[in-house]
């Protein structure tokens, strides 16, 4: 049995770094210096098959609270998915397919596991316990909520003020989380601040059911490359399962302004060392430089170090001395095409998924054919050897 750790100076850590809320602190703080050993709760719906930077935050603050020696309780929410959960959306998000939602799973758990002991939690998927209810143990719990409650949220009340659907269906969502707070006796819930409503929805089914009502972690959402939230639904995530050079060049991709948000939540450098770091930015120092080092200390925490200093040299090969990489991958054309209008070169090399997106990146400027600029639709004759390059990273070697 694990012992609890009760260190003042790591519980108000715990309680503060990369933290928006908590709900109730007082009594949270009072448990975790008490040395009574707490379950605390983290569910992620498998929407995409990839697990992203985002979705670290919680999973380092659970990996936070095993660490001081208390039972962490991973939930994949494989039967909220398929319903799906519409905090953060302006819009409807539609059902998943049971066998989308399957797929999505095969791999979630061992994603978690790049940064909890997967030995020392409980792993569960709520459909163990969702599907079993009937319309009667349903309709008890949905008459613990009001409509008004639902509505009462903000981006529920934009969407009904526009005149938008809101569907039943969206409405269950809540009642699915909270009673997953049930199903495993959870004492702490972690979650971002786009999911108030469902964490609290915990709270109340939990004093329903006559247990304790459990505290609640609220953290910061991450943004992506493109300022929004990380989401797959935008495509602007760095995933735990991108390959070091990737991932090491996502990161430098960020705006400056995210730099120190990243330190504190995707990394667990001591909060000291952010501190400084935040200075030497505000002194003037180089922000690609400062980048680099976290760049680093992400591809560290999910590889090696000898993997983030090799994908560190790769990136300054390609982009800081303008070298092309020596490991593209090579594309074999048609034999009886050596002749390709631009557009339809990059569609068949897969540099693009369309010709919307070939000419697109055309206008740009971001598409080059052995190291030299392409500004039009031209006809180009196709070497061996020739390299093809769209954007920053993407590059392939015609065979």
């Amino acid at each position: 049995m694990s012992k609890i750790i009760t260190d003042n100076k790591k519980i108000n850590e715990l309680l503060t770094r990369g933290v928006d809320e908590v709900i109730n602190k007082n009594d949270l703080e009072k448990k975790l210096k008490s040395g009574v050993k707490l379950r605390v709760k983290l569910g992620i719906d498998p929407t995409s098959p990839n697990l992203h930077l985002g979705r670290s935050t919680p999973l380092l603050k659970l990996k936070d609270f095993q660490e001081l020696g208390h039972q962490i309780v991973f939930i994949v929410g494989d039967f909220t998915g398929v319903i799906g959960d519409t905090s953060d959306k302006d819009s409807e998000r539609p059902m998943m397919s049971k066998e989308e939602i399957k797929k999505n799973t095969k791999d979630y758990a061992h994603q978690a596991g790049k940064i909890i002991n997967l030995k020392k939690c409980e792993v569960h998927y709520n459909s163990e316990w969702l599907k079993k209810l009937t319309y009667d143990k349903i309709g008890e719990q949905a008459d613990q909520f009001s409509v008004a409650e639902f509505i009462a949220r903000e981006n529920i009340r934009t969407r009904l003020d526009a005149g938008a659907r809101v569907s039943v269906r969206e409405m269950l969502y809540p009642l699915m989380q909270g009673y997953d707070s049930v199903a495993i006796k959870a004492d702490v819930e972690i979650g971002g601040t786009d999911q108030r409503f469902n964490l609290l929805a915990g709270r109340k089914l939990q004093e329903h059911f006559n247990q304790p009502a459990q505290n609640i972690i609220m953290g910061p959402l991450m943004e992506g490359a493109d300022g929004r939230k990380m989401s797959s639904s935008w495509g602007n995530t760095i995933n735990l399962t991108d390959e070091p050079n990737d991932m090491f060049g996502k990161v430098m991709s960020i705006p400056d302004n995210l730099i120190i948000k990243y330190f504190t939540l995707a990394t667990r450098i001591p909060l000291n060392d952010i501190i400084g770091i935040e200075s030497q930015l505000k002194a003037g120092a180089n922000p690609r430089d400062v980048k680099a080092k976290l760049a680093r200390e992400i591809v560290k925490m999910y590889y090696s170090e000898k993997e983030a200093l090799k994908a560190e040299q790769g990136f300054d090969k390609q982009f800081k001395n303008k070298e092309v990489p020596d490991d593209i991958p090579t594309v074999e054309l048609r034999a009886e095409a050596r002749r390709y209008d631009v557009i339809d070169l990059l569609v068949e090399t897969k540099l693009v998924s369309s010709k919307s997106e070939a000419r697109r990146m055309i206008k740009q400027g971001a598409v080059k054919i052995n190291q030299k600029k392409v500004t039009d639709n031209q006809e180009v004759k196709v070497e061996h050897g020739m390299i093809v390059q769209v954007g920053k990273r993407k590059f392939v070697k015609i065979k």
